[in-house]
């Protein structure tokens, strides 16, 4: 008697996370490909297109005489500073509106109504009631940073599966263990998407900002060079903010992988 081979079903196939090293290698040739692509634009007749040869001399022009540093210095520190002041406050508002419905109904009319309002519309009022100093420019950019995160931590309250919820009342746990132990934690991830989504609504107000009767920063020098039709400058300015944005992102993401190592991830 032939015995008859049995074949168990195959369990469903897994999605499979990208090696970080064939991540990398893909970043680069994404990188590679775009100064390609920018480098044939350059040569193809376009009127006026820089290539990355002369962005990369003006910029080692700009390194060596210290203005790129001093500029990247200014904006670094605008941009850290409304984001930091508008994401301290997003946080405790947008957990006050998740968790009590009163302060939700006081409070969010407020948010939804300005946030319609572009943070550049309010710079000629934050000049007229804040002058020409730096207090109206990281205000701009405060007000973009924390109208992006108040709303993402917000929602993140609201999702937290309330069936952990009342599981730990069940339990005998208090409002403030209940906040502390499973709303805080099941917000996390929603708050560092906010402030992602911050981090960018900063440094996107960070050029108008720079508008305000600005001497140094990235946003100034490139309405500068703008004047005098002087592309590679622009260029350098709009690299600059893209690689400093995109380094503050990724630290972001580092933080959220440290304080999220519970949640599975694709």
């Amino acid at each position: 008697m032939t015995a008859a081979t049995v074949t168990e079903p195959s369990a469903s196939p897994r999605r499979r996370r990208p090696r970080p090293g064939r991540t990398v290698v893909l970043n680069v040739a994404a990188v590679i490909a775009g100064l390609a692509v920018w480098t044939g634009l350059s040569v193809s007749g376009i009127t006026g297109l820089t290539g990355p040869v002369e962005v990369v001399r003006r910029g080692a022009e700009l390194i060596a005489d210290g203005t790129l540093v001093t500029d990247v210095l200014a904006s670094l520190r605008r941009v850290f500073t409304g984001f930091v002041l508008g994401t301290v406050l997003a946080i405790p508002v947008g957990f006050l509106m998740g968790w009590y419905a009163t302060a939700r109904a006081l409070i969010e009319p407020y948010v939804q109504f300005f946030r319609t309002i572009p943070p550049l519309a309010i710079i000629p009022l934050a000049i007229l009631l804040m002058g020409i100093g730096e207090t109206p420019k990281v205000f701009v950019i405060f007000l973009a940073a924390f109208l992006s995160s108040v709303v993402s931590t917000f929602q993140g309250v609201l999702d937290v599966d309330r069936t952990l919820i009342n599981a730990a009342r069940v339990l005998g746990a208090s409002d403030r263990t209940i906040f502390m132990k499973v709303v805080v934690p099941a917000s996390t991830p929603f708050i560092i998407v906010g402030m992602r989504i911050g981090l960018g609504a900063a440094w996107g107000t960070l050029v108008a900002a720079e508008l305000i009767a600005a001497q140094e920063g990235l946003g100034y020098r490139m309405q500068q060079a703008q004047l005098y039709y002087d592309l590679p400058t622009i260029f350098v300015g709009l690299i600059s903010i893209g690689v400093l944005g995109l380094v503050m992102d990724r630290l972001l993401l580092l933080a959220e992988r440290r304080l999220t190592g519970w949640q599975e991830r694709r």
